[in-house]
Order: structure tokens, then sequence, then C-alpha cells
């Protein structure tokens, strides 16, 4: 049996992999611009410094299941990146209560944690050990990064020679050579070729049909379309519809040409 993605048959009606409960964060911002750090700690000594509160995300409330792939939408500023790092653990919600069951793989930003003046070897256990892989294990799965990304002809070469995709390619490599419970990918394929895009897509489509819950952010609607079954629509921090991705894809721009 297949799913509405022509993907394997995915378990839908276990316990949810990623739960979130009336999630609201709040950022505290200087209302006006300092120039430097330095005499934003003096005038905060000095208790010149006025702040704002600003609402990233309001009463989110949804869930994900296994073999799930959930595509979020929304305009620039609507919360999906804050939503997405609430949900990988890198931020801690001010109201509500995020649940999420087992390895995650977050996918926010390829690269990060790279040095352009190291070679893609170098960077690709360094990046390992950001992810919490020994030198071993990095050794093990060294060959199948590099087939993946396809960069044998430049993976001695320093970062700083590569482009913008070949970066993208290595990062996206690294960080997908495990089978996650969670896979969290915001925007990151948006650079690099069509041909490499779809490799991508072919392993995102591999990780959900073994049952992996899939977040994902991309103002591509046709890749969300192909990818995700299910949509949410966020608009000012909070969710204004959530559903069929065709259904919810369908409606934000609708508004957004209204």
């Amino acid at each position: 049996m297949s799913d509405a993605r022509g993907g394997a048959k995915a378990d839908f009606n276990g316990e949810p992999v990623i739960r979130l409960e009336n999630v609201a964060v709040r950022y505290t911002l200087p209302k006006e611009r300092i120039a430097t750090f330095k005499e934003y700690a003096i005038r905060r000594i000095q208790g010149q410094v006025d702040h704002r509160s600003f609402w990233a995300l309001r009463g989110v409330t949804f869930d994900v299941r296994r073999g799930q792939a959930m595509g979020i939408v929304g305009r620039n500023g609507a919360g999906k990146s804050t939503l997405l790092k609430v949900i990988a653990r890198v931020l801690r919600p001010t109201e509500g209560r995020v649940r999420v069951r087992g390895a995650v793989a977050p996918l926010l930003d390829v690269g990060a944690g790279f040095h352009p003046e190291l070679t893609g070897r170098e960077n690709v256990f360094l990046n390992g050990t950001l992810l919490g892989f020994t030198r071993r294990q990095m050794q093990a799965k060294f060959d199948r990064i590099v087939d993946f990304a396809e960069l044998w002809g430049f993976i001695d070469s320093p970062l700083r020679t590569y482009s913008s995709g070949m970066v993208v390619r290595l990062g996206f490599a690294v960080a997908t050579d495990v089978e996650p419970d969670v896979l969290i990918v915001d925007e990151v394929l948006a650079v690099g070729d069509e041909a490499f895009q779809r490799k991508c897509e072919a392993r995102m489509d591999g990780f959900r049909d073994h049952g992996a819950a899939i977040l994902v952010v991309a103002h591509n609607a046709q890749r969300l379309r192909a990818l995700c079954q299910r949509g949410i629509w966020l608009e000012e921090g909070t969710v204004k519809a959530e559903g069929q991705a065709d259904d919810v894809i369908e409606q934000y721009h609708q508004a957004s040409l209204s």
C-alpha cells in the first residue's frame, strides 16, 4: 500500500514523534539600535536600555507521527524558523510544551560548524565531532559521505574555494548519513543544482518510508507538495491553517495574492 506521495506504507497511527502544546516564544529586543556590545553593557548597567517584547510564536499546537512529512509555509518573519529551532531543541519555548521522541537531525543551516580554511576532508571530521560521532565512526562514514556529495575532486581543497552549492552538498551528506527519527529541513535545498536536489529528496523519502517524521520549510510549493502529506500555514506566529499539504498551500497562495 502506498501513501498519497507514492512512498511505502507508513505507520500513521502510532504515538506522535513530535507534539507541541500551546507553544509560544517571546523575544526581548532593545527599542533602539546599539552599535557595540560594550555600549550595550554600559547602558544596561546604567538602566538606560529600553526593551520591547516580540512574540515569534503564539499558541502553536500540532503533532507529527511516524512516517509523516509536514511542510511549513508562511511569509518571511511568520515564525517558521523559530518553530523548527524549538523542535530541534536549539531554542527553549517561553510557554507551552514540546515533546520530541528519538534522534533529531536538524538541517537548519547546512555547513554550520564548517571552517573555511580547513579542507573538505577536515571539515567532514570536524562536523562529525560536533554531531557527536567519534573519529573512528567518521572514518567508517567518510567514503559514503564524499560519494553522496560527489566531491572527490575537491575534498582536499580548502572550503573557501567551494561554491555555496558544494558546501550544501557536503553539509547535507554529513548530516544525513544516519537514519534519524526526526528530520528537520529549513530551506537548505534552495541552493544547489536540480539533480542534487532530487537526490536529497530521494534520501528524505527513504527516511520517511522507514518511519522518520520530517518537517520541511521551503518557498518552493512544488517541492513541498512532492515531499509532504500535511501542511501548516504560519501567520504572525500563529497557526492560520493545518491539514492536507495541497489544501494548506493553496490557501496560503490565495491569501498571498489577495
